[in-house]
């Protein structure tokens, strides 16, 4: 049953992502009272729920480390070095993008002082369930959490959920996966540990390893260059990126399948390479992420969509509120992304009405939900971007009769880049 409101918001994000975080500090620091709502006990999104350990988008393409976000990502960066944590841009040997290499635990902590400190309501295990409209503009949601249900109102509400669970309650018109309905590969990133501190990955013997798996094994590998992986800080653990799989739908069973396929697929690859590559014969799985890694799933309908041609020409735009500067990387194909770098000065402008509902007044979108062609998201997707977006969804929900040059210039003076 359904209890009595207990709060009433300003502002309420859905997700605890980056773009959620990105969207409560934004809303927060404006002076808005801001409730985030959370499904995990933890926040963090894929960082810390699906083992992508590695921040991409706060960097543009080149040579040297060249920021695309500022404002609240910086202030998550400042609470990662308070955990311990080096914060510092890692140029990866594989791909050339820089990234900032996490550590899940400090990560969850960073996380929740950060929000502590600028006075957002958060409520974990908890998730929309239902929304009450009134024509164009949503006015509650009822929250599932651990006790039961309550409802809560606001002035507007983020969907910062990835997934666009909250659009998806509220009826918007919305697209799955591309153009064509195609969704791109779930990751599943996973930790191996067992080396010793000055070996020297052989990417040639995993490679060996893998194609002899491959020859035999259950679940044969798409990455058969022998993936994306990075040693960790403090631990000195494997984080490896090699796990690609392909997601027909959205339901229950199949993700239930994937995830199953994950898992054992995981202990196989790690096993291979106890058995045969020089280096791991103590090698072990520390972890799988609590859950797949999704790279897309729904695209609520926006006001307007960043373009593949924005990306490529480096558009820039007076109604630009956020920056998007990593590479277009479609992973169109199991284990073979593609990238297509940023043109102009190596980064495009979001525009505003990209993180506005179509159809609902008061609704914004941050990180993967917002407007995006297919090309552009696989940009906009990353969690570097999302706080950018999210910080901007978050000052434009804040204060409505803003125009995009007004919410940039409020960004501006918190220390964003627009």
């Amino acid at each position: 049953m359904t209890r009595k409101t207990e709060s009433h918001y300003d502002v309420i994000v859905a997700g605890g992502g980056a773009g959620g975080i990105g969207a409560a500090l934004g809303a927060a620091r404006t002076g808005a009272k801001t409730c985030l709502i959370e499904k995990y006990g933890f926040l963090g999104g894929a960082a810390t729920h699906s083992q992508v350990l590695a921040y991409c988008g706060f960097f543009q393409q080149g040579l040297e480390p060249v920021k695309a976000v500022g404002g609240a990502a910086d202030l998550v960066l400042d609470a990662l070095r308070a955990t311990g944590m080096d914060g510092a841009p890692y140029r990866s040997p594989t791909t050339g993008n820089w990234i900032i290499v996490l550590e899940p635990e400090g990560v969850k902590l960073a996380l929740d002082r950060v929000l502590a400190a600028h006075g957002v309501d958060v409520l974990l295990h908890s998730r929309v369930a239902a929304v009450t409209r009134t024509g164009k503009a949503i006015e509650s949601v009822v929250v599932a959490g651990m006790d039961g249900r309550e409802r809560l109102t606001a002035e507007a509400f983020i969907d910062a959920t990835g997934d666009a669970n909250l659009s998806l309650v509220t009826g918007v018109s919305m697209q799955t996966g591309n153009e064509h309905g195609y969704l791109q590969a779930a990751s599943a990133p996973i930790r191996v540990g067992g080396l010793a501190p000055d070996l020297k990955v052989d990417r040639a013997a995993i490679i060996k390893a893998l194609a002899f798996y491959n020859t035999t094994g259950d679940y044969p590998v798409a990455r058969t260059d022998g993936g994306i992986y990075t040693r960790m800080p403090g631990s000195g653990d494997l984080w490896w990126m090699i796990i690609d799989l392909p997601m027909h739908d959205l339901s229950s069973q199949t993700f239930s399948r994937a995830e199953r396929i994950m898992r054992a697929s995981a202990h196989d690859y790690v096993q291979v390479l106890r058995e045969t590559v020089p280096g791991f014969e103590n090698a072990y799985l520390v972890q799988t992420g609590p859950q797949i890694g999704v790279r897309e799933s729904r695209h609520p309908k926006a006001r307007l969509r960043i373009t593949g041609e924005d990306l490529i020409k480096g558009r820039q735009r007076p109604d630009g509120v956020a920056r998007a500067g990593w590479p277009a990387e479609l992973h169109t194909e199991l284990g073979k992304p593609e990238y297509h770098s940023v043109g102009g000065a190596g980064y495009a402008h979001v525009p505003l009405d990209a993180l506005r509902s179509a159809e609902i007044d008061n609704l914004y979108f941050a990180g993967r939900t917002i407007g995006a062609d297919d090309l552009a998201y696989g940009s906009i997707r990353v969690m570097g971007t999302a706080f950018a977006t999210g910080e901007a969804a978050g000052v434009a929900a804040a204060n409505p009769e803003l125009d995009g040059a007004q919410v940039a210039e409020m960004i501006t003076e918190m220390g964003g880049l627009v």
